[in-house]
Order: structure tokens, then C-alpha cells, then sequence
């Protein structure tokens, strides 16, 4: 439908076919599912499978190898085309066995994504069939009735049926940076887009009040959907990672250009190329070590392995949206928490009751409502009758007036009590029922209007109607004790109201500060009496509308103060021992909360973030400091309370000035902001808004900390494999290169020049280097991707952002096992060729053979050296299966190339014996003894230079600063 927000709204759901009250049914909603289609924004069209086919063959070395089958077949024309062209058809087969793994590899990765990609659908509250109910946002229809509240991303373009304090922001589309009130009266026609403040649009967050809308348009049907052309053609750049790699290629890819073209001279010199074959031989030769030398697939093993890492952190509930932010987890060095849900189990329970005539205990735990209101037992002070019905009253009009301000639901379904919207508001729910006042509660009030709770103003404010007072309006506040208490003038005392004076002020913030010291998270509550409905602007009850949020914010003050409610949320378990494997790690952690200052620093030290001497640092106190007391906050100070969202985003910048990788989680929509402005913006699954789901780097399924701590052990796993198939690929490589160099240099020391004859010199023939370059490439890289953690990870501190990926240590690995590869190599082909360093007694067919087998065991051996740069390859040994797999099935290929007779024929080789295989273990195996004496002496060096890592610190105090 066009322009619905200048037609009348009962016209506008007359022809969607929509109820006000009940929505769709869920019927209407499959029909319309069915033609319409899902409500998703036109993507790229996916590229057709012959395409990607194709594309596996589009790289300069492909390019070489294809030209070196046309070269090698034109040879054997020329030559009088007798037999087959043995090298033409095995380069064949294997660049397409290459483009077969690269398809297969790529095909991997895409799944990957699109499971990724499936876990993090969106989801939106709707009305089917008169109940509210969770869609995913990819199954809006037309003529849906869309439920919001703060914190949900609308998932589709929609006309107003009714609203409460509703403001949205929608930057995304009109650029407008401040959020739009919105309101569902009709409007004039030819108004632009940032005015139709009755209408609600796709990819647009609500940021305050709630609200119904029937959806008008979607899919390609919306505003967004308009300007889909402009999001298609956004591409995502590559990642430092993705650029390290793809350098580390180009820069093989020119060094092994050089050295092949090198080698190929000294060929031609040395072995004086006489004839078109002896020509093909060597450029075949280049052009194969050249191949060879350049690990062409890692972009693929990559994506797959960073894919697997991601599903394995989704198994243990932290999903990660993009893997390009799997690198980022790896360097956390901080991570700002809230306290609420994430250090602590969310469950509140209102376990205490203060007020001016007493305390009460509230017995029971959780959600369930058993239990009883306790008044003024031995356990809280003794009390006299007089007083303890004064306390009584006291406390139903705190727990109703709780309730009163509260937009939670409390249902039981099946025996089971569960709560539907803010834990802190359902304990009210909770506690009111054990004192068995809801009933009659619920038959007294009607609500007529709102102030909702903001992280700014901390406190939410109704305004009901007493129907048992002549519906005699009332303003009931709930909030921070601190915020409401300055709003009062006078309190509560039985049936009574008195003056607040200083004496009792300081005696009730006495008694939040008492609460807050035993851990509690309080809330205040508070009334006043409105009188008639003259006293609220006139507005009419309850037929004619209801009170606007500005003219209820403006009544909050003359209240009258009723009492606080001490309120406890257990911490997790499994918390403190993950607070410490972080700080272990090095990775400090800093609670930032909009609770109590006393109650957060009690729970901060309880679980080891803060220590025995710590302090706190409010929003207020940090709102006076200059830039040069933010920075000493932020490096002092383990707990930040009373905080609003823009202090969040405040930290998280000084942080980060300070070269800190931040991790910060968040869940009310205003956390947005401070998520993307993090390296990692950690949401919240369970409480977490739709908006900041979209905004974090990663969600967490459980909101629990352990799992953000889970999940950086699990990046820096994965960094770990990255550099193990980096280490492991480009010493192979190097190996290979080193062979073919040295073995043409050395060509005289080691009797090849005499057994090759008048041909030419060439320790390993092309097609065998083709050949090691496709068995023991791919999959020891995979299954080195998915290893288990071999090091401590969590042992060491966190990898600095401008840390290379491969640094000169890992280099001088890479060159020094690269050689001894090399070295061993020749030498087996030195053992059984005549002359040379040893004497031996075989031809040049079996010779090569023999190193051609002895540099692939090298590289099956050199596989258990790389998955750790310090610890034993004995450590674990047995750990990967994956890993054994690729070992043995390389080392089945090797049996099999060398004694099947077709594939000795393809590749040049020659059976072995006992003898030679027996020489050619013992000779590869140099390589792994190699490696671990060098790790030895590493392990030694490391003990010297660290006697002891200390784990992260955590904040000095608060001492003085300076304020702006």
C-alpha cells in the first residue's frame, strides 16, 4: 500500500486484513508467507556452480601449469608423438584434482557461513491468533500486528495502531541522528520520509516506549528494500589476517619466480640442454617448484579452519557473526562486563524490606511464588504490635507499588513459574504474590500513562487510576533509592505521611547503603497523590487516552517515599574461576554496572575482579574528570556503578587509547553505541535487545561470562592452528625449493651429475614435486586447523594487535627445518647413487625415487613438529585423529605411487625395497629429532628469561585525580 500514513488507520488494516487487538491467525500468516515470499532484502545473486568452477582455475600459477601442458604436449608432437604424454597428462590430472579440492574446500566454508548466518536470525514479537508470540523477522507478513518495545529492531516497514513513549531512531534511513517520537494520528499527504512520525520502518530501533504497528510492506516492498541496490554493492574489505596471508603469498609467489627462473639457469648451464625435451624438462621443473613453493590454498583452509573454530564456539553458546572476528578474540586484553545476568544468575529475589517503621525478610527463592513477608521477627529486630502493622502496611504499598510500575508478566505454564521481561521487575511480581496482595491489586489500579525507565533517568514512573477512590488518580515511581529519594518531601509511617526531614533522609540512604553492603541490589519505591484528573493536564480516564510520558515525567516530584527493597542475584558459579583463568591469561576484567556503587564493589570482590582495597568510581565522578583522570580511572579503577551508556562508550574509548583490545558486553538498546565502538562487542542472548544482537561482534547464548572467557580461549586456539598449518606448509615448501636448489648446486658432491649422464641434472622430476605439493599439502593443513590446544594458551599474555602473524622467530623455524629437509633429502639420494659423499650401488630412477620418498615422510614428520613451537611433539601425541588420517593417507599415497605400476610410470619413480624404505624413515626422521632439540633449548631459553608470568592486574585504587 502507498502513503498509508495519510490514510485513516481502521482503512489502512480494512484492507490488510488485520485485527488491532489479535493480529493474523496463524493460518492467514502462512498463506500470506506463501505468496508473498520471506521478508528478506534481494541479495547478489549466487554465483552459478560452473562459475566457481571456473574461477579454481583463474591464478598466475594455474596459469604457468596449464602453459606447461600445452608446452610439454606441443614437446611430444614435435618429438613423433610415440606413447602418451606421460607430463602433459599428469599435470592435467592434477590441477584438476587441485580445482576439485578447491571447489570442495570453498563449498565448505560457504555452509559454514550460511549455518553461522542461520544462528543469528533476528526475530520479532507479533500477535497471531490473539496471543504474543516470537517469529523469526524473515517470516513477517503483510497485515502483521508487530508488538515493540525498547531495544527491538523493526523488521519491517508498518503503520501505528497505537503508542506509548515511543521513540525510534532512524539514522540508518533519513540520516537524522536523534531518535523520532512517534504517534499513530493520521497525517497530511507529500510529507518526506523523516517526517511520518506514524509510521514505523524496516532496519529503524526502537529506543524508548513501546508500541503495536501493522506491517505495510516486505522484503523488496520497503523503504530499505529501495535502496537494496546500494547494499548489494557494499563489499566487505579483507581482514589483517586476510592481508598478512595474501602478502605472505605474493611475496613467496615473487621469491620462488626468482629462484625458479635461477634455478632453471643453473640447469641449462650446468646440464648443457641440448635437445626440445631436455628444454620442456626444465621449464616443467620451474614451473612445478614454482607451484610447489607457493601454498596457493590457504585462503581455503583459512575460511574452513576459522569456520570450524567458529561452530565449536557456537557449541559451547558464543556466536560469533563474522569470522573475521575470530582474530580479534585472540588479543582481548580487557573485558568491561556488566554485572547483571552475566557475572550473576539474573534471578532476583526480593529478600529484604525496609522501611521507615522496620525491616521485613521475604522468604523463598526464584520465581516461583513460595514463601511469606516476615515481619519483624527475631531474625530483624523486635518489634511492637503497633509497629509491626505500620511495617506491614508500609510493605504491601511497596510491593504493589512495584508491581504497579512493573511491564513484566509472571505465568505458570505446565507447574513451571516463568517470567516474561525484566528479572528486577518480576521479583516485585514475585514478592507481591507471597504477601498475596495481586488479586486485589490487579481489580484496584488501571494504568493510564507512563514514564518508562531510561539509563539516564533510572526510573520508571505510571500514573493509575484508584478505583477504589473515586478513580482518584496516583504517580507510583520505582527506581534508583538515591534518584527517587531526592525527588521526595516526605515518607511514609503506617497510614500516615510525614515530612522528610535531614535526619530521615540520611537514616533511609543509611538503610540503601546498608543493603548494598550485604551485596543486595536495591530499589526504591515512592507515590504521590494526583487528586483529580485535573491535576495530570486534563486528560481524560480511562476512555478518552492516556496520560503523554512528558506530562508524567513533569509530575515527579513531591513524592512520598515508601521504602527500599533489597533484592538479591546470585553470582554464576563457574564465574570466579573463569575471572581468574582470564587474569591468568592477561586479560584484565573491569565491571561496569548501572547498579549501586557498595553492591557492585561487594560482588566485584567476591569474584576476584576487585581486590580487598578496592574502590569504585560512579557516573558522576567520572563525568568531573578530564582526559588525564579518565585515563587513571580506566587503568585503576575494576568498577564502574551508577553508569550510564555514553560512560560506557567513554571507558571503552580510553581504553582503547590506552592500546587495550576491548571486549564489552551490553543489552538495553543505549549499549549499542558503546558494542560497535569495541574491538568486540560481546550481546546479551536471553536479555539482550534485538539492536544490540545486530550491533555485537558475538552473541551469547546463555549470557553467561564463563563463555566470553570460553570463547577467547577458543580464538586464541584457533590463532594457535592458524600459525601451526602456516608453520607447517611454508617449511615444507621451503623444503622442496631447498631440495631442487641445492640438489642442482650440489649436483657434484653428491654423484647426480655422473648418474644423470649427458641429460639433465634433476634431482626430483616435475610431476613428482606436483605430486608432494598435492598429498601433503591440503589435508595435514586441515587437520593441523581443527588440532585440540597442545600449548597453555590461556598461559600466555594476549597477542599484540601488531604482532605478524608469522614473526622472525617462526621464520627462522621455517628456514632451518626447510633445510634440514633439504639436506636429508639429497642425502638418501647421495646413499644410493654410485660416487658421491657415500658410495651406493642403485640407479639414478631408484636414487631419485628414494629422496623423493624421503622428502615426503619429512613432511608427514614435520607435520607432529608443527603443532607446537616450544612443547614436545610427543605431548598429545594422539589427541587429533584428523591428524593420523592425513598422515596415513599421505603415507598411502607415497606406497602407492611408488609400486603400483601405472602411477610409476606417470610420476618417474621405481620400487623400493625393505633397505630403501627403512633408509628413508631413519633420514626423514631427522627432521622431527631436529626440531625437538631445537625446542629444547627453546623450552630452556624461556625458563631463564621468565621465571614467572604475573597474570593481568587488576586495579591499583582510586587515589587522587584531577577533575575538568
Amino acid at each position: 500500500m502507498a502513503d498509508t500514513y495519510s490514510v485513516e488507520l481502521a482503512h489502512v488494516l480494512r484492507e490488510l486484513g488485520s485485527d488491532p487487538d489479535d493480529g493474523l491467525t496463524q493460518v492467514q500468516a502462512a498463506h500470506r508467507l506463501a505468496s508473498t515470499g520471506l521478508n528478506v532484502l534481494r541479495a547478489q545473486p549466487p554465483v552459478l556452480r560452473w562459475r566457481k568452477v571456473l574461477a579454481q582455475f583463474q591464478d598466475p600459477l594455474i596459469y604457468l601449469l596449464l602453459a606447461a601442458i600445452v608446452v610439454s604436449g606441443g614437446a611430444w608432437w614435435v618429438e613423433g608423438a610415440a606413447g602418451w604424454p606421460i607430463d602433459a597428462v599428469v599435470i592435467a590430472v592434477i590441477v584438476v584434482l587441485n580445482a576439485v579440492l578447491g571447489y570442495s574446500q570453498e563449498a565448505k566454508a560457504e555452509r559454514a557461513v550460511a549455518a553461522l548466518q542461520r544462528m543469528t536470525e533476528v526475530h520479532a514479537t507479533v500477535r497471531r491468533d490473539g496471543r504474543t508470540v516470537d517469529v523469526p523477522v524473515d517470516e513477517i507478513v503483510p497485515g502483521e500486528l508487530l508488538v515493540l518495545s525498547e531495544g527491538d529492531s523493526v523488521g519491517a516497514d508498518a503503520r501505528l495502531v497505537e503508542a506509548n513513549s515511543l521513540q525510534v531512531a532512524e539514522a540508518a534511513l533519513t540520516g537524522e541522528s536523534t531518535a523520532v517520537s512517534k504517534a499513530p494520528a493520521t497525517l497530511s499527504t507529500d510529507l518526506p520520509l523523516g517526517d511520518r512520525t506514524n509510521s514505523v520502518y524496516r532496519g529503524t530501533a526502537v529506543t524508548q516506549g513501546t508500541g503495536r504497528a501493522v506491517v505495510i510492506g516486505t522484503a523488496m516492498d520497503t523503504e530499505m528494500g529501495r535502496i537494496a541496490t546500494l547494499l548489494e554493492s557494499a563489499v566487505r574489505g579483507p581482514t589483517p589476517l586476510e592481508r598478512e596471508i595474501a602478502f605472505i603469498g605474493r611475496f613467496l609467489g615473487m621469491a620462488v619466480v626468482v629462484i625458479a627462473v635461477v634455478v632453471m639457469g643453473t640447469v641449462w648451464l650446468v646440464s648443457g640442454v641440448e635437445t626440445i625435451g631436455d628444454a620442456v624438462d626444465v621449464l616443467l621443473l620451474g614451473v612445478s617448484l614454482a607451484v610447489a613453493a607457493v601454498p596457493e590454498g590457504l585462503p581455503a583452509v583459512l575460511s574452513v579452519v576459522l569456520s570450524v573454530g567458529v561452530r565449536r564456539m557456537a557449541s559451547r553458546d558464543a556466536i560469533v557473526k563474522n569470522l573475521s572476528s575470530v582474530e580479534t578474540l585472540g588479543s582481548a586484553s580487557v573485558i568491561c562486563s556488566d554485572k547483571t545476568g552475566t557475572l550473576t544468575r539474573n534471578e532476583m529475589t526480593v529478600q529484604r524490606i525496609v522501611t521507615a517503621s522496620g525491616d521485613a525478610r521475604v522468604t523463598g527463592v526464584g520465581y516461583r511464588p513460595e514463601g511469606e513477608v516476615v515481619i519483624g521477627d527475631a531474625g530483624v529486630g523486635a518489634a511492637a504490635d503497633a509497629d509491626r502493622e505500620a511495617l506491614r502496611a508500609e510493605a504491601t504499598v511497596l510491593l504493589a507499588g512495584g508491581s504497579l510500575t512493573s511491564d513484566s508478566e509472571l505465568a505458570q505454564e505446565d507447574g513451571e513459574w516463568s517470567v516474561r521481561g525484566d528479572p528486577t521487575e518480576a521479583a516485585f511480581l514475585v514478592a507481591e504474590r507471597k504477601m498475596g496482595l495481586t488479586a486485589r491489586r490487579e481489580r484496584r489500579f488501571t494504568r493510564v500513562g507512563e514514564a518508562p525507565f531510561t539509563s539516564v533517568r533510572k526510573r520508571m514512573s505510571t500514573v493509575q487510576l484508584d478505583h477504589e477512590h473515586h478513580d482518584t488518580p496516583v504517580l507510583v515511581t520505582k527506581g534508583a533509592p538515591d534518584v527517587v529519594l531526592a525527588r521526595c518531601t516526605r515518607y511514609r509511617r503506617g497510614q500516615r505521611v510525614l515530612e522528610l526531614d535531614a535526619t530521615m533522609r540520611a537514616r533511609f540512604l543509611g538503610d540503601v547503603e546498608r543493603l548494598s553492603g550485604e551485596g543486595m541490589r536495591t530499589i526504591g519505591v515512592a507515590y504521590r497523590p494526583l487528586g483529580d484528573a485535573t491535576a495530570v493536564a486534563g486528560a481524560a480516564y480511562p476512555d478518552g487516552g492516556s496520560v503523554p510520558a512528558e506530562v508524567v515525567a513533569e509530575l515527579e516530584n513531591e513524592l512520598v517515599w515508601v521504602g527500599t527493597v533489597g533484592m538479591t542475584d546470585p553470582a554464576r558459579e563457574d564465574v570466579g574461576e573463569a575471572v581468574r583463568e582470564a587474569q591468568r591469561a592477561g586479560v584484565r576484567v573491569v565491571m561496569i554496572t548501572g547498579d549501586h556503587p557498595t553492591t557492585a564493589l561487594r560482588i566485584a570482590q567476591d569474584l576476584d575482579i576487585a581486590g580487598p582495597g578496592g574502590t569504585s568510581v560512579t557516573g558522576a565522578e567520572l563525568d568531573r574528570l578530564d582526559e588525564e583522570g579518565l585515563h587513571r580511572a580506566v587503568t585503576e579503577v575494576d568498577v564502574f556503578a551508577r553508569v550510564s551508556p555514553e560512560h560506557k562508550l567513554r571507558i571503552v574509548d580510553a581504553l582503547q587509547r590506552d592500546g587495550q583490545v576491548v571486549a564489552m558486553t551490553g543489552d538495553g538498546v543505549n549499549d549499542a553505541p558503546a558494542l560497535k565502538s569495541a574491538d568486540i562487542g560481546v550481546a546479551m542472548g536471553i536479555s539482550g535487545t534485538e539492536v544490540t544482537k545486530e550491533a555485537g561482534e558475538m552473541i551469547l547464548r546463555d549470557d553467561n561470562f564463563s563463555t566470553i572467557v570460553a570463547a577467547i580461549r577458543q580464538g586464541r586456539v584457533i590463532f594457535a592452528n592458524i600459525r601451526k598449518f602456516l608453520r607447517y606448509l611454508l617449511s615444507s615448501n621451503t623444503g622442496e625449493v631447498m631440495t631442487v636448489f641445492l640438489g642442482v648446486a650440489l649436483a657434484s658432491l653428491i654423484g647426480l651429475d655422473v648418474a644423470t649422464g649427458d641429460g639433465v641434472i634433476l634431482p626430483l622430476l616435475a610431476t613428482q614435486i606436483l605430486w608432494i605439493n598435492l598429498v601433503t599439502d591440503l589435508a595435514p593443513a586441515l587437520a593441523l586447523g581443527v588440532d585440540p590446544e597442545t600449548d597453555d594458551v590461556m598461559g600466555r599474555a594476549p597477542r599484540r594487535s601488531d604482532e605478524r602473524v608469522v614473526d622472525a622467530r617462526m621464520w627462522f623455524g621455517i628456514l632451518a627445518v626447510g633445510l634440514v629437509m633439504a639436506l636429508v633429502t639429497l642425502l638418501s639420494i647421495d646413499i644410493f647413487l654410485p660416487g658421491g659423499l657415500v658410495e651406493g650401488s642403485d640407479d639414478l630412477s631408484v636414487a631419485r625415487t628414494a629422496g623423493f620418498t624421503t622428502l615426503v615422510l619429512a613432511q608427514l614428520f614435520n607435520v607432529l613438529n608443527s603443532r607446537s613451537q616450544t612443547r614436545t611433539a610427543f605431548s598429545g601425541l594422539w589427541t587429533n585423529r584428523w591428524l593420523w588420517a592425513a598422515i596415513v593417507l599421505g603415507l598411502c599415497a607415497q606406497v602407492a605411487v611408488v609400486h603400483v605400476p601405472i602411477l610409476q610410470t606417470a610420476f618417474g619413480t621405481a620400487a623400493l625395497d625393505v633397505r630403501h624404505w627403512l633408509t628413508c624413515v631413519l633420514l626423514a626422521s631427522c627432521v622431527l629429532w631436529f626440531d625437538e632439540l631445537v625446542k629444547l633449548g627453546q623450552r630452556r631459553h624461556d625458563r631463564r628469561r621468565e621465571p614467572g608470568r604475573r597474570p593481568a592486574r587488576r586495579g591499583t585504587g582510586w587515589g587522587h585525580v584531577r577533575h575538568a
